[in-house]
């Protein structure tokens, strides 16, 4: 659910950020423009969308995740804004600044057609081809990189699922309440690399590299805040 609401704080109140050679470049997370360039998968019907300027919040009480539109294909570069909120309030839990990218259905052209049917179950994008950075999963214990394949037997089957191929577990490299993290991925001829920070934590050089697809933020039992989206 949406809640249409503006709230103009200036801790909160971050400008739109526009390429001036595209108009993808657009972040979006405004609520003027949130609903053309984003789309909600959600595994309950109860979660919030509220808006402060370009600062996009979302409330997930479950599984969700927050794609973007268009599709993104080649080389690219994306890198937006982000921040886990605990602050004491109900559903505040510090866990999960995740993000999909270069996603794609295998059995589909695209990854709207079974969107229903995965309903922001975090299991259910087995089935999806992708990468995938989980920053501060499982409760804060762990950040995990992945290369998803489409293979849906993991969706039951733990030992179907994909190798995870770079994993953190110290505290420098997990999240903290509060604060923002400048986020940056980076595909480059088969090289796959994600920054946080300005620091590089992914360098994968994939023998074969997903040419496009779709970006998605990804949360679960958490608020988050999200800005300053951009992609070229």
């Amino acid at each position: 659910m949406v809640v249409k609401s503006f709230y103009v704080a200036a801790a909160f109140l971050l400008s739109v950020s526009v390429n001036a050679q595209t108009a993808d470049a657009v972040s979006g997370l405004d609520e003027a423009r949130f609903e053309t360039c984003w789309q909600v998968e959600s595994e309950s019907p109860d979660y919030k969308v509220t808006f402060f300027g370009d600062t996009c919040e979302i409330s997930a009480p479950l599984g969700l995740t927050l794609w973007r539109k268009e599709k993104m294909e080649g080389d690219i570069a994306i890198e937006y804004d982000a921040c886990v909120m605990d602050e004491g309030r109900p559903g505040d839990r510090l866990s999960d600044l995740n993000c999909f990218w270069m996603a794609s259905d295998p059995k589909e052209k695209d990854i709207w057609t079974r969107m229903k049917w995965r309903t922001g179950n975090f299991s259910k994008t087995y089935s999806l081809q992708l990468y995938y950075v989980g920053y501060g999963g499982n409760h804060n214990s762990t950040t995990r990189f992945r290369r998803y394949d489409g293979d849906e037997a993991g969706i039951r089957d733990k030992n179907s699922r994909p190798a995870i191929l770079k994993e953190y577990t110290d505290k420098p490299h997990l999240l903290t309440a509060n604060k923002w993290y400048h986020i940056k991925l980076q595909n480059t001829g088969g090289r796959v690399r994600y920054y946080i920070d300005g620091e590089l934590l992914v360098d994968y050089r994939d023998p074969n590299p997903l040419m496009e697809g779709w970006f998605g933020f990804r949360t679960t039992e958490s608020r988050v805040r999200i800005a300053n989206f951009k992609y070229e």
